[in-house]
């Protein structure tokens, strides 16, 4: 097991540009997507999503969610750390989103302004991480960005 679970969580988040996010669809089911990430300036994870999306159509019905995050440039992904983060998405009206979002993408310049797309956030109730094969804890959310601020 990792010293500092909730710091190498962290830092998982802090490094990632993209995800899959998790929510619940017709009937319970869950659904994945992929989507990209930045950090807000509590650390927490920072979305830019489409309402023409099924999964932001999701959130809207039910906003528990998850969004697994991982070292992108992992050799062998099941090896490597990776972390689960789990929560509800709201709505997010915060100024520094769109640079922040546009710092990490900037690539998002073509479509971010578009009017379907808006800032959403992921409330981190619980972090779920595997930390490689048989190291797995899970972390207080508030713990893990506590690393962050």
């Amino acid at each position: 097991m990792p010293n500092d679970p909730a710091g190498q969580a962290a830092e998982l988040l802090a490094a990632a540009k993209m995800a899959t996010l998790a929510t619940l669809g017709a009937g319970g089911y869950p659904v994945a997507s992929l989507v990209a990430v930045a950090s807000r300036e509590t650390g927490a994870p920072l979305l830019l999503l489409s309402r023409l999306a099924l999964h932001t159509r999701n959130l809207a019905a039910d906003p528990r969610a998850s969004l697994l995050l991982r070292n992108e440039a992992a050799d062998a992904p099941m090896a490597d750390a990776r972390v689960t983060l789990i929560g509800t998405v709201s709505a997010l009206a915060e100024p520094s989103a769109r640079a922040r979002f546009l710092a990490r993408h900037p690539d998002a310049a073509v479509y971010i302004d578009f009017a379907d797309f808006g800032f959403y956030t992921l409330e981190i109730e619980t972090a779920h991480l595997v930390a490689g094969f048989g190291r797995i804890v899970d972390i207080r959310g508030a713990d893990m960005l506590a690393r962050l601020g």
